[in-house]
């Protein structure tokens, strides 16, 4: 049995891992962490903290759907107990990226802007494809989140956007063509925000050349598919090295 601490368990995301969590028999939450600790220590099965410092016991693996202000004290702490790390928040700062780098020098770290498998399967694809066409297509990529999300383009948007740009020789990101009138340069790479209703999350990537279109696509019906990613991630960490690592290291021992 693997004990979990569940950083933002009383958000949706985290409410949605305690599901998970709870439907198999080989993770269990051993505490919580949360700013509406107050609240939801009558509500959760766990005991529920307003700081990951403030419990005192140990754990096998942090799994974290807070928000990214939160990594320094995960860090500080996982460093110190020695305890690895799944960070599914995103909107990290260029600091708090160095920060998960330098952590990921004493623990595991395990961090993905999203942590579906689908998509993370999507974006292994994505790099065969763009390899194979080269610059003679162009990519555009086509995000659509709910009306509620507060970031764009989104997290995984860019994750495809800079796997895609690491199997072209020159790339640039464009977000935004109306203010520029001109051709389009091969070297681009489209990014387009969606924002309506209560769509769960949804990506495009088009290839784009003369006389024929590639097109490869992935949509979310349930945030159940990224708390159960999460767990897959908690299960292949434990006892790892220190390194960092993604989905990618997931999908190529399945």
């Amino acid at each position: 049995m693997i004990n979990v601490i569940l950083c933002g368990c009383g958000g949706r995301m985290g409410r949605a891992v305690t599901e998970a969590i709870n439907s198999g028999d080989s993770l269990r939450v051993v505490a919580g962490v949360d700013i509406n600790a107050d609240s939801l220590g009558t509500t959760c099965a766990f005991p529920v903290y307003h700081s990951i410092a403030e419990f005192p016991d140990k754990a096998d693996v942090i799994i974290d759907f807070s928000h990214h202000s939160a990594l320094p004290a995960l860090s500080e702490y996982a460093t110190r107990t020695g305890t690895p790390l799944v960070i599914a928040t995103t909107g990290h700062s260029e600091e708090e990226m160095a920060l998960m780098l330098e952590t990921a020098k004493s623990v595991p770290v395990f961090f993905s802007r999203n942590m579906s498998i689908g998509i993370n399967l999507l974006i292994e694809m994505s790099r065969r494809v763009a390899k194979a066409l080269g610059v003679d297509f162009d990519v555009e990529i086509i995000e659509k989140h709910h009306n509620q999300k507060l970031d764009a383009p989104s997290g995984t948007a860019l994750m495809i956007a800079e796997a895609l740009g690491e199997e072209r020789e020159e790339t640039e990101f464009v977000y935004d063509r109306h203010s520029v009138r001109a051709k389009r340069r091969s070297s681009e790479i489209g990014i387009h925000s969606v924002r309506g209703g209560t769509i769960v999350g949804e990506h495009e990537v088009i290839f784009a050349g003369k006389d024929e279109i590639v097109t490869l696509s992935h949509s979310a019906t349930s945030r159940e598919i990224f708390a159960n990613g999460a767990l897959k991630a908690a299960e292949f960490i434990v006892g790892k090295a220190p390194a960092l690592y993604n989905m990618s290291d997931v999908i190529n021992q399945i």
